[in-house]
């Protein structure tokens, strides 16, 4: 009995154990851009505040919807001449169906502009998604540069101690000066100080990243590559009318274009047909179970109360088709803005990429010269220099081509496509 005891004790530690064990995995989980754009639409309030804009229109289109259809109540009515004796008391119970036949086209205009609403909701909230792609994908690759660009300086740390390493053994051998050792020293020294720099940029990026995802962020992987040519401009400015905001504009002039129909409307006479079925009445005549009414009120004059409203709809109907124009406009402006930005940081990625390997080869050679006394230790030192500013220069051109390439896609209508 304490054999089996004590096996079932280490059975449920082992799989306790197990279950942590996966649990830090999926939190120490790197996550990719994908992965972090996907948390940011779970978390954004922006988003939601969108979704329920979509419901609020669907409930325009509701009530719309909803007077075209009949309104069917149910009342029940006692009548009483003297209250005090309740003499010449009767009742009526009846069922009232209510039909309206003619509004001016109202309703039908009112429909319209809800499903209008509705569209333009959806391409709001679309467009507002992709904004925030922007935000994820600029604090991800400010992220990756800062970590990037940390390994760079620790790299270049090493190469400087490793040299100083050799200054010093040289320097007891009388084949190196003091001054030697000293020059090596504080451009160590500068490295260490941008080090620091660095590790707290890094914590200001990784808490911007954080606050968009919603979670610790700790390991982040690239998977996404830089294009390595440009498609011609006019296919990028071929997708401005169909950017969501552009469409959204639209939407919203045809909602006011709605809206100036349900404002003639008010010079349109209306037509309604109410139709009543007794269940009980005691008063004259009772001898009747239905009843039908047919209505007709025709405007005659109502001062200038329907002029100004129809006015007042043609201009906001106006407005919103110059406001249409306007992001159109912009978003042309900013597909071009955005192409032209790319296409300049692509070029100087890959002319860096080229002078970083260069760099790098000559800090070799001149390391490899040195021993042979060949150069002297400042050539060392200017090699190690421009390779460490040409290796952070590279790495600086390598993430802003990425951020400029995904804020070209944004500006296109387009991002990745991620489930959350």
């Amino acid at each position: 009995m304490k054999n089996i005891l004590i096996g079932l004790i280490i059975l449920l530690f082992s799989s306790c154990c197990s279950f942590a064990q996966e649990t830090v995995g999926v939190v120490d989980k790197p996550l990719a851009l994908p992965d972090c754009y996907a948390l940011a639409l779970k978390q954004s309030e922006i988003i939601a505040i969108d979704a329920e804009k979509i419901k609020e229109a669907e409930g325009h289109f509701l009530q719309a919807f909803g007077t075209l259809l009949p309104h069917v109540t149910f009342s029940s009515k006692i009548y009483s001449a003297d209250p005090a004796t309740s003499t010449n008391r009767g009742s009526i119970s009846k069922f009232t169906v209510k039909q309206l036949l003619f509004q001016g086209f109202k309703e039908f205009a009112a429909m319209k502009g809800g499903s209008s609403e509705k569209d333009q909701r959806k391409k709001e909230t679309i467009r507002a998604q992709q904004l925030l792609f922007t935000d994820v994908s600029d604090a991800f690759y400010l992220l990756m540069e800062v970590r990037e660009d940390l390994k760079s300086l620790h790299t270049i740390e090493r190469a400087l101690k490793d040299r100083l390493k050799e200054l010093d053994e040289r320097e007891k051998l009388g084949r190196s000066r003091k001054s030697e050792v000293v020059n090596t020293q504080a451009q160590l020294f500068g490295v260490v100080a941008d080090i620091e720099f660095i590790k707290a940029s890094e914590i200001l990026v990784r808490q911007l990243l954080e606050f968009l995802v919603g979670r610790p962020v700790s390991a982040i992987v690239d998977n996404e590559p830089v294009p390595a040519f440009m498609r011609p401009e006019s296919e990028y400015l071929s997708k401005a009318a169909v950017r969501p905001d552009v469409v959204a504009a639209k939407k919203a002039w045809e909602v006011a274009q709605s809206g100036v129909i349900v404002a003639r409307s008010g010079f349109f006479p209306t037509v309604t047909l109410e139709s009543n079925y007794y269940a009980k009445r005691t008063i004259a005549p009772t001898n009747t179970e239905w009843d039908t009414l047919l209505s007709i009120d025709v405007p005659i004059f109502q001062g200038t109360e329907t002029f100004g409203v129809v006015k007042s709809a043609v201009s906001v109907a106006h407005q919103a088709e110059l406001l249409s124009s306007r992001v159109l406009r912009l978003a042309v402006q900013d597909i071009r803005d955005s192409y032209v930005r790319f296409e300049s940081v692509l070029l100087i990625y890959q002319a860096l990429k080229k002078a970083m390997s260069a760099a790098e080869m000559n800090y070799a050679l001149q390391k490899e010269d040195y021993k042979f006394n060949l150069v002297n230790n400042i050539d060392v030192l200017d090699a190690i220099q421009k390779w460490q500013t040409s290796k952070r220069n590279y790495i600086h051109s390598l993430y802003e081509a990425k951020r400029s390439y995904w804020e070209l896609r944004v500006a296109c209508g387009e991002t990745l496509n991620v489930t959350f």
